[in-house]
């Protein structure tokens, strides 16, 4: 059984539908802003770094030495961790911040939002028991 909806309701759907579309909004400018070059030297050390930990990893595979294995492997994963690192100093870091007082001001609207939503729902479900 379909009902259309009463205009209160359509008005909440709107809003809701704009608050989402604001926050979508807000999410692709945050997100896209935080991407930047990549940082080559970075990937190049950290590159070669996991190769000799490769090397020392299957140094200590073929003397049979865990140690010496367990020390190439750990060497590979900061070879990894290093050339996915995010550059430093770069304009990726300062974008997120000074976006933080309109995303705050959004959240401060949504939860405002949400907490009317609450206590309406909270009102019709007194209303009916």
């Amino acid at each position: 059984m379909k009902m259309p909806l009463s205009e209160h309701e359509q008005r909440l759907l709107d809003e809701m539908e704009r608050s989402l579309y604001h926050n979508d909004t807000d999410f692709v400018n945050t997100s896209s802003s935080g991407l930047s070059r990549p940082n080559y030297r970075a990937a190049a050390l950290g590159a070669l770094i996991a190769i000799a930990g490769i090397g020392a990893l299957v140094a200590g595979v073929i003397t049979r030495l865990p140690v010496v294995g367990v020390i190439g492997f750990a060497v590979m994963f900061v070879g990894v961790l290093i050339a996915l690192s995010p550059r430093r100093g770069s304009s990726s870091t300062d974008s997120p911040t000074q976006s933080r007082p309109t995303a705050g001001a959004a959240a401060n609207h949504q939860a405002g939002f949400m907490d009317r939503l609450n206590e309406r729902w909270d009102k019709r479900q007194d209303g009916t028991h």
